[in-house]
């Protein structure tokens, strides 16, 4: 019995030892510059190539498509 005490002892602290072992996760930032991803507006994309108007007009449709009043009528 108090070899199974023992050996559960052991195995605890050796759990805690390893939980000890975590590095902190600090992201190191750069003064004044940003390091994501560039901001683009959804109609510069291909297919639209910058062309705001068709992107409105395929939006508007899709949401039109999506409109249950619509689709029964």
């Amino acid at each position: 019995m108090k070899r199974l005490a023992a050996i559960g002892v052991a195995a605890s602290l050796l759990f805690g030892i390893a939980a000890c072992g975590e590095r902190p996760q600090v992201i190191q930032y750069k003064q004044g510059t940003y390091q994501g991803k560039p901001f683009t507006q959804p109609y510069q994309n291909a297919p639209y190539s910058g062309d705001k108007a068709a992107w409105e007009r395929t939006v508007t449709q899709r949401a039109q498509a999506q409109n249950e009043y619509n689709r029964v009528k």
